[in-house]
């Protein structure tokens, strides 16, 4: 019996359910994100801190994309799952046609201005004369993973509400093995540099897409794809469709731009106080980061789907159940992530770097602080993600906004003045936990008025 038979997110007991959904996606993204840690291992040891630092100063371009994907991704989730809890599959599947189209366009388009204007990018991105050449070498073969990128974020989040999460898993685990072994062999055996650790995310990408591509023409069962009519009636009500769809997975976006602000902010401020070997110490976090988000996010994912479609069936209870177990779930995750920090903070900077660089003993002693907001962190992403999947989109960015931009800004510009260098690292931390503080404000608000009326 095809598994996807099996899933009833009406009735299935929460936990059982949350479970069939998180580790197929955990494990799928703890693999994607392996290429991501393997490729800071490899270049770290391959080309050395300058080649960190440039992979660094390109970053926040991938966040972009991956922030479009994951809007368009989460918003056609959300909305599909709600026609499906009403029965209305070929407004499902015309949800999803959408979100491809518009995917496939943004970053089309993002390529040719990333390809035609590569040095106004790079000075966008900060990136000076004496790290010009390196980051431009990454970025120019980077460029094509724009699409790549795009189609395969989008997809997974459909072949998940489709019932397949374990595809969904091969789907991130199979182009990370295949990135991870062109990473060695382009950067070693070929000794292509950052050019090689480019092309080996490309064609761990092309991998991704023919995968979703396969699924969705040859083995979606519920969300497949819809042949759109090309009248002007339905032109327009493609348009609406797709910025509703943006809008309900917006926080999604601001979530990436969050962590390209958090790179920006921070390569900057590491700059100013340590110099370069600051930048390529924080690299190594920034590296660490997606890792540490990505678990984290694993959870808000895979709770989604089980609370869309039980918000758009009404089953208030089970949306409840729902959130609370993913509150538990992020709290346990966050302390053990912290604990290993904490402990293994020298061997995970020797992954990275060789024993006696000045950047390793910075990145060593800071990793500790920088730890310290875990707990925070996936509290923040699994109450973000709650209200995405309930269509509260306005107080899911307004958060986002806060603890990726606000807070953070806030946070690296003054805490370094009381602090110095301990500042710079305890500056996220700090962010994530006003933005819990917040989050803790706005429930006791609502509890406040639901009493008074």
């Amino acid at each position: 019996m095809d598994q996807r038979d099996s899933i009833d997110f009406a009735n299935a007991d929460i936990k059982k359910l949350f479970s069939r959904f998180f580790f197929p996606t955990l494990f799928g993204m703890l693999f994607s994100m392996a290429f991501i840690f393997t490729d800071g291992i490899f270049v770290g040891h391959g080309i050395g801190p300058h080649g960190l630092a440039a992979i660094n100063l390109v970053g926040p371009i991938m966040m972009l994309i991956s922030g479009l994907g994951m809007m368009l991704g989460i918003g056609s989730s959300v909305v599909a799952a709600i026609h499906l809890s009403h029965g209305n599959i070929k407004a499902a599947r015309i949800n999803v046609t959408q979100a491809f189209l518009a995917g496939i366009s943004l970053s089309m388009l993002m390529g040719i201005v990333c390809y035609c204007f590569p040095n106004a990018v790079l000075s966008l991105l900060g990136v000076e004369s004496a790290m010009h050449d390196a980051a431009y070498e990454y970025y120019i073969w980077f460029i094509p993973t724009c699409l790549l990128m795009m189609v395969q974020t989008i997809g997974l989040f459909v072949i998940r509400l489709d019932g397949s999460p374990r595809y969904a898993m091969f789907a991130n685990i199979i182009p990370a093995i295949v990135n991870i072994a062109l990473d060695y062999i382009f950067i070693f055996p070929c000794n292509w540099g950052l050019m090689g650790a480019s092309l080996a995310t490309d064609i761990g990408g092309a991998t991704a897409v023919i995968m979703v591509l396969y699924y969705m023409i040859f083995r979606s069962k519920t969300l497949k794809l819809y042949r759109l009519k090309t009248s002007k009636t339905s032109m327009l009500l493609t348009m609406r469709n797709i910025g509703y769809m943006a809008r309900m997975g917006a926080s999604g976006l601001v979530g990436e731009l969050a962590v390209a602000a958090m790179m920006l902010t921070g390569n900057i401020m590491f700059n100013r106080y340590l110099g370069t070997d600051g930048v390529s110490a924080y690299s190594i976090a920034c590296y660490l980061f997606p890792l540490i988000y990505m678990i984290c996010n694993a959870i808000a994912q895979s709770a989604q789907p089980i609370i869309s479609f039980n918000h758009g069936a009404q089953k208030a209870l089970r949306v409840h159940q729902t959130v609370a177990f993913s509150i538990i779930i992020s709290i346990v995750t966050g302390i053990i992530l912290t604990l290993l920090f904490i402990f293994l903070s020298p061997s995970i900077v020797h992954i990275f770097l060789n024993d006696g660089t000045q950047a390793g003993s910075i990145a060593s002693d800071g990793l500790p602080y920088y730890a310290t907001g875990f707990v925070s962190l996936a509290i923040n992403i699994s109450i973000i993600g709650y209200y995405q999947s309930i269509e509260q989109a306005t107080t899911a960015v307004i958060l986002t906004v806060l603890r990726g931009v606000v807070f953070l800004v806030l946070a690296f510009l003054l805490l370094p003045r009381f602090f110095d260098t301990v500042g710079l690292w305890l500056a996220i931390p700090v962010a994530e936990l006003c933005t819990t503080a917040t989050i803790c404000l706005i429930q006791l608000l609502k509890k406040r008025n639901t009493k008074q009326n």
